[in-house]
């Protein structure tokens, strides 16, 4: 597997020339990298007027291995190879390296660049990039792979302290300027001890964001807002960061919640990509980015539902106190449903997720969790009601999913002989990390020493738990069985909440397509989709036909051949009729693979009917064999059943309301065929 890396833009906030005078200083060998044991220079060359300048050298490393893999390899050292590029016109520096050492066995490829900053003509920017493959180490594949990625690491984090040593050592010297290079003149340092720059002091970390590209993530940034990174975890970071801009359509989730997700796998990004796309999915399919504008809590949650926001503890995290002892599940289930239970649990963790960007700005630290304190007096038997135990592992799971390492720590205080029941139903649903941030408090425990004072300032500790800070929180009580409803109209509400969505899902299985209807009147008139492949390959068809499609057919057993209730799945299209005579393709098929979502749209040429089909993707064959490829197997089982997962959105707008870009869906613009996951469909515009 190739290990790659991928750093943040690094500033120095002195002008390039005096960066490369300092960079020079680190040869033929340095101090400060004790494994870098000297440098020869093999090949120089530089331009007749001084603009260029290209230097390769032949680079001695003492890798810091167990002496046993250092006789099995039979090396002392390794050697690397480094190119050079220096350009003093552009104010540029390209640095590429590769190993000469075991180059049949293993590749390392590094490339670095230094170069002016954007915004500023007197910072210097940094960035590096690399890659490890390892094909084969005499068995110690494992092992080699750790110890280059341990050493790597730590070269990493000393590379801008080497730099800057430099430069004190330049400031101790006198350089504090080096004049930058002109046709008629060469590079030579001048005394200028004043100062180490010409420019103007700017040490605002503000001036540094203004100044970073979007695309790009400054290393200053992410201490500031974001924390104390290991370098790879930022290139983690920086690398799935990328991904969704290149391949994820609307909204680009934050940057303290990408890193949640990747800190939920322990940053490992193919683990952490999976689950947050997933999410992402989830959030659009039922608008989530717009729950705390769109979500109004009934009147019966805020007269009965325990829990509410306090102030912040004392690392600044926001601070939620949930009584739950006092509050009445099975009368707040029986009245409202699960679904506006779980609506209501969604938005206080939206509601927490913006607490924790305020909090990040007012105490200049980042914080991205919150702290959760949990009263348990009152908690009986009357809470394990099995309904009541269904809809809350229903909501932990859903929080689980979509707002990983948000708890920071959990208190859970005055906990009752029936709590280990409790926590024996709930605890196999909360992940293993979240477990570890729980601290319970029997009694009063949590009055003495390791109790609430070691978490919450004393003035804000609630006044029902001893403090004197009046607490906002509801008391609950009982809700009036006057306010039940029946478990119709529970039915009939979770419904209504669940399908309150622009997107429709869809099944799709082998021999039995999905297939949407439009009947155009006026020509010219604009059919835009967006769709998601949630599960499974699909190929994407429209069509036209003049003659009216016999009413919707839903395939309930199908080529597939098993009852599936409530599965969405349609067919229009006659299996006696003939294509290129009862109806005709209109844009050429366009192949989806899982994980991938689709804009685009398409300008009718005729009145009549339109259909939209979305066809399970046979496995191509191999034309020398006439066999399926071994990926497309492998793929193809991990569709069980042959069923595809589609969630879809279709519009129909008039000519005049389509001006190059449409809303397809609202809140989202869309490009024609636009394919995101990279692959470009065409247009027939």
């Amino acid at each position: 597997m190739v290990q790659k890396y991928q750093s943040p833009v690094r500033v120095y906030k002195q002008p390039f020339e005096l960066v490369m005078a300092a960079y020079e200083r680190r040869f033929p060998t340095c101090h400060l990298i004790p494994m870098f044991v000297a440098s020869d220079v093999t090949n120089e060359e530089t331009s007749e007027d001084g603009s260029s300048h290209r230097i390769e050298r032949r680079c001695t490393l003492d890798v810091d291995a167990p002496r046993l893999l250092k006789r099995i390899a039979g090396v002392d050292y390794v050697y690397f190879i480094q190119k050079n590029s220096l350009d003093r016109r552009e104010r540029t520096l390209h640095i590429e390296s590769h190993n000469e050492t075991f180059s049949n066995r293993v590749i390392i490829h590094e490339t670095c660049c230094y170069s002016v900053h954007p915004e500023n003509e007197e910072w210097t920017c940094f960035e590096q990039s690399a890659s490890l493959d390892i094909k084969s180490f005499f068995g110690f594949e494992s092992t080699v792979e750790k110890i280059a990625m341990k050493q790597y690491a730590s070269s990493i984090k000393k590379g801008k302290e080497i730099i800057e040593f430099y430069l004190k050592e330049l400031e101790d010297e006198g350089i504090g300027y080096i004049p930058r290079w002109t046709p008629s003149s060469s590079p030579q340092a001048v005394t200028r001890p004043t100062s180490l720059s010409t420019s103007p002091p700017a040490d605002s970390l503000a001036e540094i964001l203004a100044a970073t590209p979007e695309d790009k993530l400054d290393a200053d940034y992410i201490k500031r807002y974001l924390g104390d990174l290991t370098p790879l975890q930022e290139s983690c970071l920086i690398r799935l960061r990328k991904w969704l801009q290149e391949t994820h359509k609307g909204k680009i989730p934050k940057d303290e919640h990408i890193l949640r997700f990747l800190r939920a796998r322990d940053f490992n990004m193919d683990k952490a990509r999976e689950i947050l796309c997933q999410s992402l999915t989830w959030r659009k399919q039922h608008q989530v980015d717009y729950l705390l504008e769109t979500w109004s809590s009934p009147q019966v949650l805020q007269d009965y539902y325990t829990g509410g926001w306090h102030h912040h503890d004392k690392d600044g995290r926001p601070l939620y106190i949930l009584r739950l002892g006092h509050m009445d599940t099975k009368g707040l289930v029986r009245a409202l449903g699960e679904e506006s239970l779980l609506r209501h649990v969604l938005s206080i963790n939206e509601e927490g997720l913006r607490r924790c960007e305020e909090n990040t700005k007012v105490f200049g630290q980042p914080i991205s969790c919150w702290t959760c304190l949990v009263d348990l007096e009152g908690l009986n038997m009357r809470h394990l009601w099995r309904p009541g135990v269904k809809a809350l592992l229903r909501i932990i799971e859903v929080v689980e999913a979509n707002y990983p390492e948000t708890l920071g720590r959990l208190l859970i205080l005055r906990a009752p002989r029936v709590f280990p029941v409790l926590w024996t139903l709930v605890s196999p649903f909360i992940d293993e990390n979240t477990r570890k941030k729980f601290l319970i408090y029997a009694g009063n425990d949590y009055q003495g020493p390791g109790g609430l004072v070691d978490y919450i300032d004393k003035e804000v500790i609630p006044d029902f738990l001893g403090g004197e800070c009046m607490c906002e929180v509801p008391e609950g009580g009982l809700v009036p069985k006057s306010m039940y409803r029946t478990p119709e109209e529970l039915e009939n509400e979770d419904i209504r909440l669940w399908t309150e969505t622009i997107y429709q899902s869809a099944s799709v299985f082998k021999g039995a397509p999905h297939e949407v209807l439009i009947e155009i009147i006026d020509a010219s008139s604009v059919i835009t989709w967006d769709f998601d492949i949630c599960k499974g390959d699909v190929v994407f068809h429209i069509y036209h036909s003049k003659r009216a499609p016999q009413l919707p057919r839903k395939d309930p057993l199908g080529a597939h051949g098993i009852a599936s209730p409530g599965v969405n799945n349609v067919q229009l299209i006659d299996k006696s009729w003939t294509l290129g005579q009862d109806y005709s393709m209109v844009e050429s098929p366009l192949t989806c693979k899982e994980g991938e979502s689709v804009q685009g749209s398409h300008i009718t040429r005729w009145p009549g009917f339109y259909i939209l089909q979305w066809r399970f993707h046979n496995m191509p064959a191999c034309a020398a064999t006439n066999l399926p490829r071994v990926d497309d197997v492998l793929a193809t089982l991990q569709v069980s059943s042959h069923k595809c997962k589609v969630m879809f959105y279709t519009e129909v707008l008039g000519s005049e309301d389509f001006r190059s870009v449409s809303l397809c869906p609202p809140h989202q613009q869309t490009s024609h065929w636009r394919l995101i996951g990279g692959v470009l469909g065409s247009t027939h515009l």
